[in-house]
């Protein structure tokens, strides 16, 4: 039998209100012993919080219980809503400490036992803790569509399908003699196969859509020194974040800032010129800034205007033509230029970072993958496909590449084979949740 459980799972004290949550087998008796009677079932009822020992006053709470299978962990569940203060729930600690069938959760403890309790598969649960770390709205989305199941379902359905088609691969195999189980059932299957294969791949061909919107979006400002990058990440953070001086070579580190723009999170990266010198740091900054280049999703590059593009600006870079303050030069309309002296040309900026940011990060109506482990696994399940699809193979031998990509997919919602992951994934939540 399982430890009862019990944390703080509301936010940081102090607080108007902070919720204790308990979960587990001996938690109606426990908070039974703190408030004389529980509710019932679905009720809220305001009660006396008492210390067993000695009948002293620790706190009013409102008490709800939720009766197990019918909770979030699946067990028996009770929460007290006491007041916010810290002496408030270090005195209710130390007694629920005091109860040795009790304990302190972990993190991710409650979620880990909903999940073992089979109240929500991985990906379900995935998606509950990107929601709980939400920081704008196109995360939000993402992450409550996930966590409603829709990736769930998805992969379910696929899994579905690959089962039955094994089962009438394995029908043909074992019951060849007889009459009412024709020789060519088998061949029905490849072409529900070859769907599931396509399938697989539109769903993979999403350009990282997903992972994007969950990680951020990696924007780096590049270019050589005295460009302006580091007066557009002040100007776009809105703060001096980077140091700006007349002197080349001033920014020797990537600097990052974080934006929500537009609902998407934006991660925009300060980096050193791009020029040749002899100093180490500044060559290790040149280094560090051409890293960030090669890793990021969209890449601007500065360069003042009337001046030749270097030779090494990367070619999916965009360029942004700075200092147009300084001279008059006929240019285009759809070049992008920007003066940051009065800020002229920034809100043009923003809007090419937008449509940008719509064309590489849309969250569209399908499910889509939120997660490498995502990825990897149902590239693994492709190759079984893909192998089960060979020509002049035994039955036997595509029915079992068959059985490994419906597995595969069973590690991504967690039905197989994924122990090793649950720590790692579990880790991520806070404590009381």
């Amino acid at each position: 039998m399982s430890n009862t459980i019990y944390a703080l799972s509301s936010g940081s004290v102090p607080s108007g209100v902070a919720i204790v949550r308990l979960s587990g087998p001996n938690s109606f008796d426990i908070v039974n012993r703190l408030v004389g009677q529980l509710p019932d079932v679905g009720c809220a009822s305001l009660q006396n919080i008492r210390r067993p020992k000695d009948g002293e006053l620790l706190d009013q709470a409102v008490v709800i219980r939720f009766e197990g299978p019918h909770s979030f962990t699946g067990e028996d569940v009770v929460e007290l809503h006491c007041h916010g203060s810290r002496p408030v729930l270090n005195a209710l600690f130390d007694v629920l400490d005091g109860f040795k069938e009790c304990r302190q959760a972990e993190a991710g403890e409650f979620s880990r036992r909903a999940f073992e309790n089979g109240k929500f598969d991985l990906t379900e649960i995935e998606g509950l803790s990107d929601l709980i770390g939400a920081e704008t709205e196109a995360q939000r989305r993402l992450a409550l569509r996930q966590a409603g199941g829709q990736l769930r379902e998805l992969y379910e359905n696929w899994r579905s399908n690959l089962l039955r088609c094994r089962a009438l691969i394995e029908a043909e195999l074992d019951f060849a003699d007889e009459d009412d189980v024709p020789g060519s059932v088998s061949d029905q299957v490849w072409n529900s196969v070859s769907k599931l294969k396509a399938d697989f791949s539109a769903h993979l061909a999403d350009n990282r859509h997903g992972e994007i919107i969950r990680d951020g979006l990696r924007v780096v400002l590049s270019g050589p020194p005295n460009a302006g990058k580091s007066s557009l990440l002040n100007a776009l953070a809105n703060r001096d974040v980077a140091i700006v001086t007349p002197i080349a070579g001033t920014t020797r580190d990537i600097i990052d800032v974080s934006l929500d723009i537009d609902g998407f999170k934006v991660t925009l990266t300060d980096t050193a010129g791009l020029r040749a010198s002899d100093d180490l740091v500044e060559l290790e900054g040149i280094r560090r800034a051409e890293q960030a280049a090669s890793d990021a999703d969209l890449i601007y590059w500065l360069q003042p205007l009337g001046e030749d593009l270097s030779a090494s600006m990367p070619n999916r870079a965009t360029v942004v033509w700075t200092k147009s303050d300084l001279r008059v030069v006929d240019l285009a309309k759809d070049l992008l230029t920007i003066n940051m002296v009065d800020q002229d040309g920034l809100h043009c900026f923003l809007a090419d970072l937008k449509d940008r940011l719509k064309g590489i990060a849309s969250l569209s109506e399908k499910p889509i993958m939120t997660r490498r482990r995502h990825r990897t696994v149902l590239l693994a399940a492709l190759e079984h496909l893909e192998n089960s699809l060979q020509p002049g193979l035994d039955l036997e031998i595509r029915s079992e590449y068959l059985r490994q990509a419906g597995d595969q997919l069973g590690k991504i919602v967690g039905r197989i084979d994924v122990e090793d992951l649950l720590d790692v994934i579990f880790s991520e939540f806070c404590v009381g949740k």
